[in-house]
């Protein structure tokens, strides 16, 4: 690997070229150690380029050089001979940031033109340059925390539907608010939401973060909106007493026309990947659909210059009931117009079970494709992200870990393996 070096040389008086040519040339002769010589052409080079004014700043002083260890790596070739010739074509690189590793050398001393000098060289050379990794999804002028609580984005309602059957355990609802283009998010990231009103003790309620369910353009197309997917929560505690979400509620029973305060947008875990080829596999329950949904209607429903959709995306939705399932009738008509590129899997805990009798999970539907799941996740180009409740990784784990060790490998460590190479992404609650 080339290194770029920085040099100082002292000189305690200055010589002219010929000089320091005598002054080198007897180590070049007699040396047998490469390393010598290979400094020495060194600082000879590096005189030249003083003189030629291709470095401004060189201080010479008389110096020797000794035990140079294999140190010397630079931009600059010598020969491998014991020649004082310089190659005809060098190039010096001055990164922005350098890291320094020092080399001492020890004194010998050289007989020039019958005068004993004392010569000491002192080298400095770049370590390997910190290259910052290349992330792999769609986060080129990504924006986050534009909008803090303190100071939250004003938008209003101008859609709120429920897209639940009346018969579904617990009401979702499809909401759509104006944002003018002033929130400008991306796939995969969420927005809060800081509910009306205060809390018990007086003070603001604190907000609550949905990841969006619209692409950036939004479901008006364009790009002045963002859209939520929310789930009412109602729930009898242990006393009996009937609890409601606060935000959950404030959005569900939200108008067309009324305010509310936008945070963010945040994230990037759950950004898409860069690559329009890649497998994508989205893994969600309930409400978890989201950001998959803005996946798909990027992948599926838009055109855009810089971005046409030519892989494989794979649904897995979990929920409860078949008057449950959200947006199903979006991803019937994505699958209609991309059979080849969009598979969708429904598992209804509720209605379906597996040739075992048992029910339908989201696991229990990801085991019937086990071993062509497993061959898509040995390619470095498959993504899996995972939205909605906790339980449902350690079901996926349940069926990996025997076929990851049917190829001698171990899970837990490839799936760690996966998330630092952004290839298993996770957001469950």
């Amino acid at each position: 690997m080339t290194h770029c070096i920085t040099t100082q040389i002292n000189l305690s008086s200055h010589l002219p070229l010929h000089c320091l040519t005598n002054l080198i040339h007897p180590i070049l002769k007699s040396s047998v150690q490469p390393e010598i010589t290979t400094l020495a052409s060194l600082i000879l080079f590096l005189f030249i380029l003083h003189c030629t004014h291709t470095i401004s700043s060189l201080s010479l002083s008389v110096s020797s050089f000794y035990n140079m260890a294999n140190a010397v790596t630079a931009a600059v070739s010598f020969p491998a001979s014991k020649s004082t010739s310089l190659p005809t074509r060098t190039s010096v690189t001055a990164p922005d940031r350098i890291l320094f590793k020092k080399l001492s050398l020890q004194y010998r001393d050289v007989s020039v033109s019958g005068r004993v000098v004392s010569v000491r060289a002192q080298v400095t050379t770049e370590a390997p340059a910190k290259v910052e990794k290349e992330s792999k999804k769609q986060d080129e002028g990504l924006i986050v925390n534009k909008f803090k609580p303190k100071d939250p984005y004003i938008g209003r309602c101008l859609l709120n539907t429920k897209i639940t059957g009346d018969d579904a355990p617990g009401e979702t609802w499809h909401m759509v608010f104006s944002t003018e283009g002033e929130v400008p998010y991306r796939e995969g990231q969420s927005i809060g939401v800081i509910a009306d009103g205060v809390d018990k003790n007086g003070k603001p309620h604190k907000l609550r973060l949905y990841s969006i369910a619209s692409s950036a353009l939004g479901d008006f197309g364009d790009s002045k909106t963002v859209s939520l997917c929310v789930k009412r929560l109602v729930y009898t505690n242990e006393n009996g007493e009937l609890v409601k979400g606060v935000c959950s509620n404030f959005l569900c029973d939200l108008k067309p026309g009324a305010e509310v305060k936008i945070t963010g947008p945040i994230g990037k875990e759950m950004l898409m990947p860069k690559d329009p080829n890649a497998t994508v596999i989205m893994l969600a329950t309930g409400t978890g659909i989201a950001p998959f949904r803005s996946f798909l209607w990027k992948m599926f429903f838009e055109k855009h210059d810089d971005y046409r959709f030519n892989g494989l995306a794979w649904l897995f939705l979990g929920v409860p009931t078949s008057s449950s399932l959200l947006y199903k009738e979006e991803f019937e008509k994505m699958k209609e117009k991309a059979p080849e590129n969009f598979r969708l899997d429904f598992a209804v805990s509720r209605e379906q079970t597996n040739e075992k009798g048992e029910k339908m999970y989201i696991q229990t539907r990801m085991a019937q494709y086990a071993e062509e799941l497993w061959e898509l996740l040995k390619k470095d180009n498959t993504f899996v992200y995972m939205c909605g409740l906790k339980g449902m990784e350690k079901g996926i784990d349940d069926i990996m870990v025997s076929l990851a060790a049917k190829d001698g490998i171990d899970w837990i460590d490839y799936k760690r393996q996966l998330k630092k190479a952004e290839q298993w992404n996770v957001e469950v609650y």
